[in-house]
């Protein structure tokens, strides 16, 4: 029989005064039975970088056609795609057809270098991509703040992210790998 997802409950707080965003959220997040706390919390970080009240979360791990996340107009045009991890280059130029902006999110350091230089040829000319990375150090430690009921805040100010659950605050400094800022 196979295990059905994980469902977490998220209330999620964002002030992100690069953005001059703030606004509180509460999520349902369905954690596939493949997926890590560190991965699941990633794709948390995604959407508190890009939170509107548009922002959902997609079908992702379970279905090929659907990102992470993604943000669709009131037409239900595609405004933004974004993907958690390492995708592969025809499912990122197929997202860049659909969507306004297309946002890849990598997590730990492992294999992003080498992801990138077999991607990057294909990729690099895409003008709605952007590629960044969280730290593994970074989401190892977000992944300690995971829990079945969460209480989060999210603060991003001039590039930096706290995210904090009570005591416990963890500091992250995205990298940009395309376009390099």
């Amino acid at each position: 029989m196979a295990r059905s997802a994980t469902i977490f409950k998220v209330q999620l707080q964002v002030a992100d005064m690069d953005r001059n965003y703030y606004g509180d959220h509460a999520l349902v997040i369905a954690r596939h039975p493949s997926e890590t706390d560190e991965r699941m919390m990633a794709r948390l970080l995604a959407f508190a970088l890009n939170a509107s009240e548009s922002l959902e979360f997609g079908r992702g791990l379970s279905t090929e056609d659907e990102p992470d996340l993604w943000q669709k107009d009131l037409t239900g045009q595609i405004e933004l795609w974004i993907d958690v991890g390492q995708p592969d280059e025809k499912s990122v130029r197929k997202a860049g057809g659909r969507a306004s902006q297309v946002r890849i999110y990598n997590y730990g350091v492992r294999g992003v270098d080498t992801w990138w230089n077999q991607v990057r040829s294909k990729l690099e000319r895409q003008k709605n991509l952007s590629v960044n990375y969280f730290p593994q150090e970074a989401t190892r430690a977000m992944a300690t703040l995971a829990g079945r009921n969460m209480q989060l805040q999210c603060t991003i100010q001039q590039g930096q992210i706290w995210f904090s659950s009570g005591a416990q605050t963890v500091e992250i400094t995205p990298v940009s790998v395309h376009p390099v800022m």
